[in-house]
């Protein structure tokens, strides 16, 4: 078996020196809202507003820039969601190559239009990224254009730990670092990065419960592919991590844990609230960790925003789905009486109680009502789990029979 070729310091900072007039340095923000449930002082490395919204330029960028003559003009095909596609259409653009995508079908459609912006042609093909990158590698076998994987490559690797050098540049005493997790390529470049400089520092990566394929590899020792997933973090949902960064993970980085789907979409939605970014849920992943786990990271801490790509309609369900976990919606079945003013008078009750009433539907025919009740299904808005619990206490003691969702 050949070894696996290693990345170093070394490799990130010639990479920094490539991409030096090509990525932004995107900016790390204090935030005094999660510093309230970590502990201590909380940052956010804001790679969502990096160009193409993601990170994945770094890594794109540094792979294509290093191909000879010969393999520029053989154009060049990649395997992506999304934001692997569009950091690979714009070094194609900035470096005059021809570039061709594959993208899983149910990609969000901002990424497919911005990846064809860029002047990328996209095809579609298979139902995971996984799925794209067997569509792409063929591909590249049948024509010669060079394969630009989305995370196992060195030069990809070290492309993308050149975040983790601005982070400790701009964050000398971080003391842990919690990074969204897929193929392994920008976990293992940080760590890269961050560990032969410092380390004590705890770098951490997170991916999506039902979506995580670290875990079970770092138990067998070896990339080992999940049998499915089932994720919003569309961004993240990768089934097998590559072997390079894999042989980084496993010695270098201090632990790769799980969130929930609940979990992501309570972090968009706070950061959106709280910190004003506008994050997809895939670039949530290391705030949704700081919030199911508080107080369990070093501070200062690093939440690595790994990506803003999300499409307006997933916004407005996240948004629903985050405030719901967040206690913000509640659902209610009350029984009324059915003759006039009985609904209104809820209604009125509802409003003395601060709370305000979304949607409301009614249900007379059950087995559990008397013929002369109504169930009410009404959902409402409540400032928080607190007001929640006061407002359905309040209820009760008004005598309702209320059932909650």
């Amino acid at each position: 078996m050949n070894a696996v070729p290693g990345v170093t310091l070394e490799d990130v900072r010639r990479a920094h020196d490539v991409l030096s007039t090509v990525v932004t340095r995107t900016p790390l923000e204090a935030s005094r809202w999660l510093a309230e449930t970590a502990g201590g002082p909380v940052w956010l490395k804001a790679e969502n507003l990096q160009r193409t919204g993601s990170f994945k330029i770094r890594g794109a960028y540094l792979r294509m820039a290093r191909l000879s003559a010969e393999e520029r003009a053989a154009g060049v095909v990649a395997a992506s969601a999304g934001n692997h596609a569009q950091g690979v259409a714009l070094a194609a653009q900035l470096l005059g190559i021809r570039a061709r995508v594959y993208m899983p079908e149910g990609a969000p459609i901002p990424k497919e239009k911005a990846t064809r912006g860029y002047g990328a042609e996209v095809v579609f093909a298979g139902r995971y990224v996984d799925d794209a990158l067997v569509a792409a590698q063929e591909h590249a076998e049948r024509t010669g254009a060079v394969l630009i994987h989305p995370f196992d490559h060195p030069d990809i690797v070290a492309g993308q730990g050149t975040c983790g050098l601005e982070v400790l540049e701009q964050l000398p005493e971080a003391a842990s670092i919690l990074v969204p997790t897929g193929g392994g390529g920008l976990l293992a470049g940080i760590a890269v990065a961050v560990k032969a400089q410092r380390p004590d520092v705890r770098v951490v990566g997170v991916q999506a419960e039902t979506a995580a394929a670290f875990p079970g590899s770092l138990s067998a020792g070896a990339p080992t592919a999940v049998a499915e997933m089932a994720t919003m973090a569309d961004g993240i949902a990768v089934g097998c991590p590559g072997q390079v960064p894999f042989a980084v993970v496993r010695t270098q980085v201090d632990e790769v844990l799980t969130v929930s789907e609940e979990g992501i979409s309570r972090a968009l939605v706070g950061l959106m609230e709280r910190a004003k970014l506008v994050v997809e849920p895939a670039g949530a992943v290391a705030v949704a960790a700081l919030l199911e786990h508080p107080g369990a990271f070093p501070t200062p801490a690093v939440a690595v925003l790994s990506g803003g790509n999300i499409d307006p309609l997933l916004t407005g369900r996240m948004i629903r789905h985050g405030m719901a976990a967040a206690g913000r919606y509640l659902f209610l079945r009350v029984t009324v009486v059915d003759s006039p003013g009985g609904l209104a008078q809820l209604l009125g009750e509802l409003a003395d109680a601060g709370a305000n009433v979304l949607d409301v539907a009614h249900e007379r025919i059950s087995p559990t009502l008397h013929v002369d009740e109504v169930q009410v299904r009404i959902q409402v808005e409540t400032r928080g789990p607190t007001h929640a619990e006061a407002l359905l206490a309040r209820l009760r003691e008004q005598g309702r029979r209320v059932v909650v969702g």
